[in-house]
């Protein structure tokens, strides 16, 4: 080893760690990912038929999510909370709307109006912090509140202590 790359090698072991703080947490959501079976992603759920935006009804409203195509350019502002302790407590390993396994240690969302499922960037207002997350639930329904997230995602945010944060959200490339 020349004496160039002897001084170079201690700051080539750095660079992965010093790139991977400069991005924002993006995870692989297909079936074959390193996230395990996540479920297909939102392109090819769509060329199937699996995407999931029929009209539905809670507490006697009437919500209809947007078509595959309206939420491509889709971006929101609002309040997010995450999924609470009786979610932790009752759900863990109960299906989703998407019909996927809830699991609060995963990165994931719920949200009214998008398809099922989406992927999207969210951001912390408060602190810039992102994360890209599935979509594949449907919620919150509690006053304003325009998404609601797994603890998982609350605590990469940086609000799961505090309970909610002011966030952007927007929709990737499906």
């Amino acid at each position: 080893m020349n004496e160039t790359m002897r001084k170079l090698s201690p700051a080539l072991c750095l660079l992965p760690l010093v790139l991977s703080a400069c991005t924002s947490s993006r995870l692989d959501f297909t079936s074959t990912g390193s996230m395990g079976n996540m479920g297909i992603s939102p392109e090819e759920a769509y060329r199937q038929g699996k995407l999931k935006n029929t009209p539905y009804s809670i507490d006697g409203k009437v919500y209809m999510p947007l078509d595959y195509e309206e939420a491509i350019a889709y971006e929101e502002t609002g309040i997010a909370s995450w999924y609470g302790q009786e979610t932790l407590d009752q759900h863990h390993g109960q299906l989703t709307a998407y019909g996927e396994v809830f699991d609060p240690s995963m990165p994931s969302a719920a949200h009214k109006y998008l398809p099922l499922p989406s992927l999207v960037k969210v951001t912390n207002l408060d602190t810039n912090a992102s994360i890209v997350v599935r979509v594949n639930d449907r919620g919150p329904f509690i006053g304003d509140r325009v998404l609601d997230l797994s603890a998982e995602a609350a605590k990469r945010l940086g609000f799961y202590e505090k309970g909610t944060a002011k966030v952007k959200l927007e929709v990737l490339s499906q």
